[in-house]
């Protein structure tokens, strides 16, 4: 039981964050001026970008590598990439700005469900996860805010949303724990399916509108977000 109540506690920690960018996101929008908030928008979306290749690197693949052979990676890897590929092409076609909200989801259900089902194995990476989670899901649900906005969803509706989906990884993790506890290598295979479409979405449509014109530090925020990366691997993978 008390395995649980860790497994609960972590992963609302995780969630909650997705939540807390909404809000962080409407109040720049309310109440900073435009070019405040595209240098600030401009700064998240390369923070959570270096935070995801810092995920994908130090979290979705190193296991997959140690388990699956080398024409499963490649199949596994590549499938992922592909289903984004078509799925952000078919979006835009319909006129959606949905990249962030897909990445975000992207990482943090795998990771949710990782998170459960390793708990009880490896208690550190459960914790390192749950690092992971939280600290992705803060700038990248900054950034899918605007993803919707762009896309003309009403800020009481994306608030909505994301409040409803900061639950999405306690649902995700006790289905780990349940469901994938004694199958590691299927969720290594998620874990790496979701790190294709990840790296897919970062360099299609992510680190592009990280830049911004005449100026050049927003770049750094990359760095910033993969240091963390490193920095929650050393202290707790």
């Amino acid at each position: 039981m008390k395995e649980i109540i860790e497994i609960i506690i972590y992963s609302l920690f995780a969630g909650i964050t997705i939540f807390s960018g909404g809000l962080w996101a409407r109040t720049f929008e309310k109440y900073t001026k435009k070019t405040i908030e595209s240098y600030i928008l401009h700064w998240t979306v390369a923070f959570g970008g270096g935070i995801l290749v810092a995920a994908v690197a130090f979290v979705l693949t190193p296991k997959a590598i140690e388990v699956f052979s080398l024409p499963q990676l490649t199949i596994i890897f590549t499938a992922g990439a592909l289903i984004f590929f078509f799925l952000d092409k078919s979006i835009e076609k319909r006129g959606g700005l949905l990249a962030q909200t897909m990445a975000m989801l992207m990482d943090f259900i795998p990771e949710a469900i990782a998170l459960g089902a390793t708990f009880v194995h490896d208690h550190k990476l459960g914790v390192l996860l749950a690092f992971f989670i939280g600290f992705q899901n803060l700038p990248e649900s900054f950034n899918a805010y605007f993803d919707l906005r762009k896309s003309n969803y009403p800020p009481k509706n994306i608030l909505l949303i994301f409040f409803y989906l900061s639950f999405l990884g306690i649902v995700s993790a006790l289905a780990g724990r349940y469901f994938l506890n004694d199958r590691g290598n299927l969720t290594k295979g998620i874990m790496l399916f979701s790190s294709g479409g990840i790296l897919y979405l970062i360099f299609q449509d992510i680190a592009p509108l990280s830049k911004m014109r005449k100026h050049w530090e927003p770049a750094l925020g990359a760095i910033l977000g993969f240091l963390i990366g490193m920095i929650g691997t050393k202290l707790f993978g």
